[in-house]
């Protein structure tokens, strides 16, 4: 029987806590899990690489230590007569503060099963902008000091443009050579970030049989939107359990919509029905460097982008309420981690959204700024804490969402009075230790980066 983490009971002070949502959720997280892998292969999937099964190791204590930094909370912070805004913090692993963790943990979970069941030692290797490395890196170490898996069974490489080095955070997988060696991270010097998934990806395609026939290793190229939808399904599986049913909008900064989708998708899978419809509208946050998923929703394309007027040291409009109405410039960059254009899932997403209801907005740094003392004050009580000074602030993820909300809400464009706002990440400069800029390996090509997988693999 699964050792769990029972759920804490909603109070009035904390709100619902569950301590580990993975552990406490694990039956039907295997059952999910094994829907997935009859599942059609969704865009952009490569159904002829190398993935593991869609399995969990069997339960005991070292799975439980391995999953136990999956907590899910859920707060108040700000109601009135007309609305009241709620956090789903999805921040608790210290490691990480981020919601990448859950979909980290299961896919290391997954290695794990097939190195038991095979003996066979797997490599994983995944593009990211920073967050979704550290959080991978994380939980390979993690399953090292569990116990799950050995060093030389389970390994890592990353690889990430090199404006995204200020947010990778440090990790024992650095603390000697050898280690390094075997996970790397590889900075790409490039203009265009999203460079880093085509660059993994081709890597894959010309590297990976070659590799299992020299050393054994599997390489696993493991972005592919399910293993994200699988473990974002607890989200709907805590708010079934504990958040009182009726109308409700999820907020959320996207880049690629991941989340949301996975918690979609685990409405799907609890009601059993493909429009679930039990109160979830979604309400998509993004910034002006990469608005592509609200121009699309909104307008109907990409490339949509309203006009601006330059004055009193800013860029202005007022046409579209899903736009700023001031910024410093209009395709400024406000977070690096946010970097995907025209994604794949936008279409799916758009598609969600007029069927259960929601919409979008992008912010800018200006709007963020505006609001950053509100936002500050409504997180404290929560034990979420923003830097006093937002430029020490890293992961604007949750200051974009909850600068988004309010902008709606002022705008009229959230139709429930309720917001449940995903927390998917926040820190600041006090809150990790950046990764040594020593232990980057820089890269500039497709070879670079295949002598970079060699090298670990050896």
């Amino acid at each position: 029987m699964t050792t769990t983490h029972p759920a804490s009971p909603p109070t009035e002070a904390s709100g619902p806590h569950s301590p580990s949502a993975l552990t406490h959720y694990d039956t039907e997280l295997r059952a999910i899990l094994a829907s997935a892998a009859d599942a059609p292969a969704l865009a952009g999937t490569d159904t002829g690489a190398f993935a593991p099964g869609w399995e969990l190791p069997d339960p005991g204590p070292a799975l439980n230590r391995f999953l136990a930094p999956s907590g899910i909370s859920a707060h108040v912070l700000e109601e009135t007569v007309d609305w009241r805004i709620g956090l789903l913090n999805l921040m608790h692993n210290p490691r990480t503060r981020t919601t990448k963790t859950f979909a980290s943990l299961v896919i290391v979970a997954r290695a794990v099963a097939h190195i038991r069941r095979t003996g066979e030692p797997v490599m994983i290797l995944t593009p990211s902008s920073a967050n979704k490395a550290t959080a991978l890196r994380d939980a390979v170490l993690r399953a090292h000091e569990s116990g799950l898996a050995t060093p030389a069974e389970l390994r890592i490489v990353c690889v990430v443009p090199d404006t995204s080095t200020a947010k990778l955070w440090h990790s024992d997988l650095a603390a000697d050579e050898g280690s390094r060696a075997a996970n790397p991270i590889a900075v790409l010097r490039t203009d265009e970030p999203g460079e880093v998934k085509q660059l993994a990806r081709a890597v894959v395609d010309e590297e990976a049989r070659t590799l299992h026939a020299r050393t054994g290793i599997r390489l696993w190229h493991s972005l592919d939107l399910r293993n994200y939808m699988v473990a974002d399904a607890v989200r709907a599986l805590f708010e079934r359990d504990w958040l009182p049913a009726g109308e409700r909008t999820h907020a959320h900064s996207v880049s690629s919509a991941f989340g949301l989708l996975g918690h979609f998708h685990g409405q799907q899978w609890h009601t059993g029905r493909e429009w679930p419809a039990v109160g979830g509208q979604y309400f998509l946050v993004q910034h002006l460097g990469t608005p592509d998923m609200v121009a699309s929703l909104c307008h109907g394309r990409f490339d949509h982008r309203p006009t601006w007027t330059f004055r009193d040291g800013a860029v202005h409009q007022s046409e579209d309420p899903h736009f700023p109405q001031r910024a410093h410039a209009p395709d400024e960059q406000l977070d690096a981690t946010f970097y995907t254009h025209t994604p794949a899932t936008s279409p799916r997403m758009n598609e969600i959204i007029r069927r259960q209801g929601g919409s979008g907005v992008v912010v800018s740094l200006m709007e963020c700024l505006d609001r950053y003392p509100r936002i500050r004050h409504m997180l404290a009580p929560h034990g979420v804490q923003l830097p006093a000074d937002p430029r020490d602030l890293r992961e604007w993820s949750l200051v974009m969402a909850l600068t988004g909300v309010l902008c709606g809400i002022d705008r009229g464009l959230v139709g429930t009075r309720e917001v449940l706002v995903h927390g998917s990440g926040s820190y600041g400069v006090d809150d990790f230790r950046t990764a040594d800029p020593r232990h980057l390996r820089r890269v500039g090509s497709l070879e670079d980066l295949r002598q970079v997988v060699r090298t670990a693999a050896a």
